[in-house]
């Protein structure tokens, strides 16, 4: 069933190395069983990424897009596409993520902020930017100042992997949806500039 597949606490999402155009990504459970299957297209003036439930790319899981064509503090609508209905937002924050730390906020379907999603350290977001890419990446997730997730790169220099862990979202806060999307979008955005 589909629903089941967002209820794992963590999950690991891999960026595919040899993917000529646009990126792929494996999303897997603990086990290393694969649990969705995302591809970025390629060549598109706005972002469009969709999860699928497996690399046969069947059966469509969530759709994430960009509204506008500049990234700079970019709003990412996240679409369940067996409903049509929008399950939140995700909204990246212009000035302060692209100089400083990177920053995000959850939105729901009404586009009204519920949280947000910060990079663990101003000095190591320094230290990544502009002294080395060597040192991973960790992101705190919260709604309305309550944990609910965490979002830690794994140290490897050539593959892009982020293991997402939502054991703390104990009253389930965030949908797991929204907090899968951000995932996907911490390793195709973020990930450009390690």
């Amino acid at each position: 069933m589909l629903a089941d597949r967002f209820n794992y606490p963590t999950y690991l999402v891999r960026k595919k190395v040899f993917k000529l155009f646009g990126g792929a990504f494996q999303i897997t459970d603990t086990s290393g069983a694969v649990v969705f299957y995302s591809e970025q297209k390629a060549f598109q003036l706005k972002e469009d990424i969709r999860l699928y439930t497996g690399e046969d790319k069947q059966t469509e899981a969530l759709v994430i897009k960009a509204r506008q064509i500049i990234d700079f503090s970019a709003a990412y609508d996240v679409v369940d596409p067996t409903t049509n209905e929008k399950v939140g937002a995700l909204k990246r924050k212009g000035f302060q993520s692209t100089f400083l730390k990177d920053e995000w906020v959850f939105m729901n379907q009404n586009d009204q902020e519920i949280g947000t999603i910060k990079e663990d350290s101003m000095l190591l977001a320094l230290v990544r930017r502009f002294l080395t890419n060597l040192i991973p990446q960790k992101y705190n997730g919260d709604i309305d100042g309550t944990a609910v997730c965490t979002f830690t790169q794994n140290f490897n220099p050539f593959v892009m992997k982020i293991t997402v862990d939502f054991s703390q979202d104990f009253n389930r806060l965030l949908d797991r949806r929204l907090g899968i999307a951000a995932a996907v979008l911490l390793c195709a955005i973020e990930g450009k500039q390690t």
